[in-house]
C-alpha cells in the first residue's frame, strides 16, 4: 500500500489575499482618521454698512459680519445658500445670508456676510436695545442650518450643520467682547 500524503495545514501565500488585506486595512485607516469633524465658525467683526430712516419713523440696519470660517476635515466640502438668524431677547431680529460656495479641505476663511436688522423690530424693543447702548453690553444668539456636500472624486456624502450662537457685542464701537459657538453635524448616507 502506498502512502497517502496528510493534507497540508500550511496555505499558500496569494497576491489577492494580500491586496485584499491591505485594502481593508488602509481602508479602516482612512475611516479612523478621517471621520468627519464639525465645521467651526467665529463671528470676528460687525461692520454698518446701511442705515436708512423709513416712514413712519422706522429704521433699517444694514451690516456686513466677517466670520472665520474652518473645515478641519481631510475633504473639501460645498453647502447651499442659508440664512443665518439674529436674534435678541429671544425676538427675530434679522438676518444674515450666507451664499452657496465651497471650502477646500483643512483650510480656514473669512466670510464676509451681508445683514439686516428689521426697523420695526428694533422700535418694538428700544427701550431694551438703548438700556445695552447705555451699558456698552448687549447679548445676541444666532442660528443656521447650512447642508452641503463633502466629496472627493466620484465620492460625495450629504451633510447638515446646525449652529448656535450667543454673542455678546458692544454696540457703541460693534466690537464683538465674547461668543460662544456650538455646532452639530449630520451625516446622510448617499
Amino acid at each position: 500500500m502506498g502512502s497517502a500524503s496528510p493534507p497540508s495545514s500550511r496555505r499558500r501565500w496569494s497576491w489577492g489575499s494580500a491586496l485584499a488585506g491591505a485594502a481593508t486595512t488602509a481602508a479602516a485607516t482612512a475611516l479612523v482618521l478621517c471621520r468627519p469633524r464639525d465645521p467651526r465658525f467665529e463671528l470676528i467683526s460687525i461692520s454698518l454698512s446701511a442705515f436708512h430712516f423709513r416712514a413712519p419713523a422706522a429704521l433699517d440696519i444694514g451690516l456686513t459680519l466677517t466670520v472665520h470660517a474652518t473645515n478641519p476635515n481631510v475633504v473639501p466640502v460645498r453647502y447651499g445658500a442659508s440664512t443665518v438668524s439674529i436674534l435678541y431677547g429671544g425676538a427675530h431680529l434679522g438676518t444674515a445670508r450666507l451664499d452657496a460656495g465651497e471650502q477646500p479641505a483643512t483650510s480656514c476663511r473669512l466670510l464676509h456676510l451681508p445683514a439686516r436688522l428689521d426697523g420695526v423690530e428694533l422700535a418694538h424693543r428700544a427701550r431694551a436695545i438703548l438700556s445695552d447702548v447705555a451699558r456698552r453690553h448687549m447679548e445676541l444668539d444666532a442660528a443656521v442650518e447650512i447642508a452641503g456636500e463633502a466629496a472627493v472624486l466620484l465620492w460625495s456624502r450629504p451633510f447638515s450643520v446646525r449652529i448656535d450662537s450667543h454673542i455678546t457685542v458692544d454696540p457703541v464701537f460693534l466690537e464683538v467682547v465674547e461668543q460662544e459657538n456650538r455646532s452639530e453635524m449630520q451625516l446622510y448616507l448617499a
